[in-house]
């Protein structure tokens, strides 16, 4: 009787994984978890959603045999979202419109540093934990998003798909550590905090600056996009200085 059953729920899931769809609703099922989760935990940034799915996923990937390929063909639908989802962020900016005029130079000043700095220690970690020039390469946009960061990464000689993991890895632990590091900080200031949070950890971070206050959410998305164009235009030109 028991085995009979176990041959069913496999017949079942083999023919439900050949499926294109449930690769997103089992996408948005783990999602869904990991929401629940963080407000089972009082909002703890250690429950990360993202990181709850990523783990929920890959759980049943593993003990389903599931290729990430067959995954991917239903996934794709969210992962093309992500191109509008980063337009939408520029309806909380504009709402931010005039303290971003005021906070220009020091907006300008923390892009520049950022960007360079998150490249370059990124890059020299990787060296110095003794990677390979190609891998240093990928690892050097980890704080942008994953699109862009795979494209640079490219171009600079790193390989697109080990960038995209670093990228995601990146922005979920800043999302989860950015809250504690700017309280340890004593940065209180909204827009500096969303700042941080977009600059350091990409859209992850900037969700996570979403959820906490509308101001740290716009500041974060801005930080994303300008770290992102800062980094595609400089990264090739210091790349060619160190190598």
């Amino acid at each position: 009787m028991i085995g009979g059953t176990f041959e069913s729920l496999t017949a079942i899931w083999v023919y439900l994984a050949a499926t294109p769809l449930i690769g997103l609703t089992l996408t948005l099922v783990a999602y869904l978890a990991g929401t629940w989760l963080q407000r089972r935990a009082g909002g703890s940034p250690l429950a990360n959603p993202v990181l709850i799915a990523v783990a929920l996923l890959a759980g049943v990937m593993l003990a389903t045999g599931t290729a990430y390929e067959t995954y991917f063909a239903g996934a794709q639908f969210v992962h093309f979202l992500l191109g509008p989802a980063t337009v939408a962020l520029a309806v909380p900016l504009y709402r931010q419109l005039k303290d971003v005029r005021r906070a220009a130079p020091a907006i300008l000043g923390a892009t520049l540093f950022g960007s360079v700095f998150a490249a370059l220690s990124g890059y020299g970690l990787a060296l110095l934990v003794g990677a390979a020039e190609e891998t240093a390469r990928s690892v050097a946009p980890k704080a942008i998003t994953t699109p862009i960061a795979m494209g640079v990464a490219e171009r600079i000689g790193g390989l697109p798909s080990l960038a995209a993991v670093v990228v995601i890895l990146n922005g979920i632990l800043g999302a989860v550590v950015v809250s504690w590091v700017l309280n340890r900080t004593g940065i209180k200031d909204w827009r500096a905090r969303g700042f941080a949070a977009g600059l350091a950890a990409s859209g992850i971070g900037t969700a996570r600056a979403m959820q906490v206050h509308p101001q740290a959410g716009a500041f974060a998305a801005l930080a994303l996009g300008l770290n992102a164009l800062a980094t595609a235009l400089l990264l090739p030109l210091l790349m060619r200085l160190v190598g």
